[in-house]
């Protein structure tokens, strides 16, 4: 597939490449996003990019992690809603130039979302290469 292919315009072959990042996660970390929900939206609003430190007139964002990282919750915590993951799919489809390219986009969004989820900062995602 290349970047013109419809196929990757299409929001359900997004929704599946998103799905299919998710279960290539190893189980032992998989497991514990039972309570955390990854949505797919089209494009992140100039809240979800300051939210994530960064100026909306000049940056933009694959992936937002919302939520409380696993390593600050309460024991009890009932009643919270779930956390969330948002991959964004415009920006992701804008800046990859091919299927291969977009797939691993994807991934590394995906993994670099849910580390967030396990506590680990910019810097720390960044050393493990994400």
């Amino acid at each position: 597939m290349s970047r013109r292919d419809p196929a990757l315009r299409d929001p359900g072959v997004f929704r599946r490449l998103v799905a299919e990042a998710i279960d290539a996660v190893p189980e032992e970390f998989r497991r514990h996003l039972e309570n955390v929900a990854v949505v797919v939206a089209e494009e992140p609003t100039d809240q979800d990019i300051l939210e994530a430190g960064l100026d909306p007139r000049e940056d933009t964002l694959y992936g937002l992690y919302h939520g409380v990282p696993l390593p600050e919750r309460p024991h009890d915590f009932a009643g919270v809603p779930p956390d969330r993951i948002t991959i964004y799919r415009r920006p992701l489809l804008r800046d990859c130039r091919s299927a291969d390219e977009l797939r691993r986009e994807i991934e590394c969004t995906v993994v670099h979302e849910i580390a967030h989820f396990f506590g680990l900062d910019d810097d720390q995602i960044e050393k493990l290469g994400y």
